[in-house]
């Protein structure tokens, strides 16, 4: 379903640009099929979080978690079953936790100290199939996940006892996860893939 979704996409745009060279081709290739494989994982989510009577968690908890991901980046998994599973603990057990679970407040600001301080430490991480090579977005990735974490961080400390802030804390947890070395050891991917290019 996936090859023939791709096919087809790529047929199309050949049609219309026949100036595209491979290389090109491969990118475009590569940015569709991450769409496909997230539509696609959404739907199954969704779809469990329906049942469930969770939708409107799950969604509040992606939004609260792509936030920081948009600039933190992280890991993919080598697999899509493999990202299925991981999302869907993620978003699904995530959303659980956050509507059924009491978090003390203490806790929730605890995890965003850390966080951010992981954020500093560790953001943005990239992969090896798109390394984070220029130094100056480097920084500017950085900056703005740090940003984005101390917003987090005020948020939980000003409203800690609204439930609202478990998602903010949940999601921020989830995309510090990501990112973090140790987890990509877990998974035996490459860290620090820019390392291996040189910055320009």
């Amino acid at each position: 379903m996936k090859e023939r979704f791709l096919k087809k996409s790529l047929e199309i745009i050949k049609n219309k640009d026949s100036s595209i060279d491979e290389e090109k081709l491969e990118e475009i290739a590569y940015g569709l099929e991450g769409l496909y494989l997230t539509f696609t994982k959404m739907l199954v989510i969704l779809a469990v979080g329906f049942v469930l009577g969770i939708v409107k968690d799950i969604l509040l908890l992606m939004i609260f978690y792509n936030i920081i991901r948009t600039t933190a980046f992280g890991m993919h998994a080598k697999k899509s079953i493999h990202c299925l599973i991981i999302s869907s603990l993620f978003f699904i057990g995530g959303a659980l936790l956050c509507k059924y679970v009491v978090i003390a407040p203490y806790v929730k600001i605890s995890v965003a100290v850390v966080s951010l301080l992981l954020l500093i430490k560790y953001a943005p991480a990239d992969t090896h199939k798109r390394p984070l090579i220029n130094a100056k977005r480097r920084k500017i990735y950085k900056f703005l996940s740090v940003i984005s974490g101390t917003v987090y961080l005020i948020l939980i400390i000003l409203f800690r006892d609204l439930s609202i802030t478990n998602y903010i804390c949940v999601g921020l947890l989830e995309a510090i996860l990501m990112i973090h070395p140790l987890v990509y050891r877990m998974f035996q991917l490459p860290y620090s893939n820019y390392k291996n290019y040189v910055a320009t």
